[in-house]
């Protein structure tokens, strides 16, 4: 019954009950079928595929429908849902486009951006300092929006202040799902960790703005696909489907913090800490030509079942990641040499500054195995500026804050073994039996040093051998160990323990460094 004012609480609840139910038909029936025609989950599934509580926000947010004339149709609920999440029991801030109203496309009709590009759901995890995960999937950009402002706009209107401040501050993590174009595609990116399924695309515009731009037909999968888009480092994994990318998205948050004001949480461990790995003299050849799988010396370093890589699809000479050691989660790195013999060439460069930044940003230890015969060189190389990437890989070991323990396995020639360890620091560096070092390797390096003497000889070829065969004489690692050149060497099998045992020490600096941050 109504009061004399007209209010009347079963009318009110009715009412709030009909509008929720209307937000939670997303687009309507046939685009959300569409939807799963395609084989995407919807943003409400993928929601509560992730998280074990929702508290939404905005839920009543709409969007006027109108007609390409202009003409209203109606209204269906805002492209954005987003709230307070629970995943794995801990509080995130979890939004994410509705590709069913409006293509996703950003809340320029709302007096306040729910997400995508700042708004409610970037404040939220900046306010409470804890993760933003955001699923993304949207067209960036819509002409409609001038048609909702009532004129045309410069999009340097919008800030991404709040975006990148996040970045210094709380775990971001991105997945793609469908399609993220222009602004869509930059918000995906600009992440710590981001993940698309192999049926989706990335990119700045799609087929038609291409062959309007540049005359050229080409398909959206060929221009940015999930293949396409994580072998340049544009987004830093591929999974197979949703269920798979959402298992990526925890994964990963599971080895950092909250924010950078803590330490990320040490989980129980059944591996033992004293575990020694005999297999190590099995992976790694005694013919130091012969190439042998990173992955594998790594994951029998680290606790079981705990290294996770990024970015294999791309810089590929360096494989990194993310693993436990004794519980404590660290960062990863090893030279590859199954891919250009471990040389480190622009991208793999690139792919370290963006895992030496995570890590140094939330207080990950890096364990760092080094078989790299120096920067790539070659004209295609220094197309791609492995020099200023190089250098930049080199900044990143200087400016990092966090522990870094070097293990030397095989070669470390050159430049690029600057990137590897900062002698300002502590500079840990553990040598195993295998190693080499110096300038150059000794095959290159005589025929650099020695080149008008080797020619000028009678028998160059008896000359060169003899000259390598004296700057062999040299490389044995114990003279370098002797002089004290390299701070420790070690069994291979004993490494676990020996990392452990510094892991454990640095836990203390790493805490007062969370009281250091901004």
């Amino acid at each position: 019954m109504s009061t004399p004012g007209g209010f009347s609480w079963a009318d009110a609840l009715d009412a709030f009950e009909v509008r929720r139910a209307q937000a939670r038909k997303l687009g309507g029936e046939r685009r959300v079928a569409r939807q799963k025609d395609q084989g995407r989950y919807t943003i409400r599934e993928r929601i509560a595929a992730i998280s074990e509580s929702f508290s939404e926000i905005g839920e009543f947010a709409v969007f006027e429908e109108r007609d390409a004339l202009g003409n209203r149709l109606g209204t269906l609920p805002s492209s954005y849902v987003c709230g307070l999440a629970k995943v794995d029991g801990r509080p995130v801030a979890l939004g994410g486009e509705d590709f069913t109203v409006r293509a996703g496309a950003p809340q320029s009709y709302l007096d306040r951006m729910k997400g995508g590009m700042g708004g409610f759901v970037e404040d939220l995890a900046h306010e409470y300092k804890i993760p933003l995960l955001m699923f993304v999937e949207g067209i960036g950009g819509d002409v409609a929006a001038q048609e909702d402002k009532g004129h045309t706009y410069l999009t340097s209107s919008v800030s991404w202040t709040r975006s990148f401040e996040l970045l210094g501050e709380v775990p971001v993590l991105t997945m793609v799902s469908g399609a993220a174009v222009g602004g869509s595609a930059a918000r995906a990116v600009a992440s710590h960790f981001s993940v698309m399924t192999k049926d989706s695309v990335l990119f700045a515009g799609g087929p038609p703005l291409v062959r309007r731009a540049l005359g050229i037909d080409i398909d959206k999968h060929e221009l940015g696909g999930g293949p396409v888009a994580t072998a340049s480092g544009a987004v830093d994994n591929l999974a197979r489907d949703e269920d798979d990318a959402i298992a990526q998205l925890r994964a990963v948050l599971s080895y950092l913090p909250q924010n950078v004001w803590q330490l990320p949480e040490r989980t129980s461990c059944d591996d033992p800490v004293d575990r020694r790995a005999p297999e190590l003299l099995e992976i790694i050849p005694e013919n130091r030509r012969q190439a042998y799988r990173a992955a594998k010396v790594i994951n029998a370093v680290v606790d079981r079942d705990s290294f996770f890589e990024i970015g294999p699809r791309w810089g590929k000479s360096l494989v990194t990641g993310l693993a436990r050691i004794d519980g404590m989660p660290i960062g990863v790195l090893a030279s590859n040499p199954q891919h250009l013999g471990g040389a480190m060439d622009a991208a793999a460069a690139e792919k370290q500054v963006r895992l030496m930044n995570l890590c140094t940003t939330f207080h990950l230890p890096v364990l760092y195995f080094v078989d790299v015969p120096g920067f790539m060189v070659g004209p295609q190389a220094e197309r791609a500026n492995v020099m200023r990437w190089g250098v930049r890989a080199i900044q990143s070991v200087v400016e990092a804050t966090v522990p870094i323990v070097t293990v030397q396995v095989r070669k470390a020639y050159g430049l690029a073994v600057s990137a590897t360890s900062n002698p300002d620091r502590l500079g840990l560096r553990l040598a195993w039996p295998s190693g080499e070092w110096g300038d150059l390797p000794i095959e290159g390096g005589v025929e650099a040093a020695y080149r008008r003497e080797i020619e000028a000889a009678d028998d160059p070829a008896a000359m060169r051998a003899q000259i390598e065969d004296r700057m062999r004489s040299l490389v044995d690692p114990w003279r370098t160990v002797e002089a004290f050149g390299v701070e420790h060497m070690i069994d291979p099998r004993e490494t676990r323990e020996v990392v452990a045992s510094f892991l454990e020490a640095s836990q203390g600096a790493l805490a007062v460094q969370t009281r250091k941050k901004p």
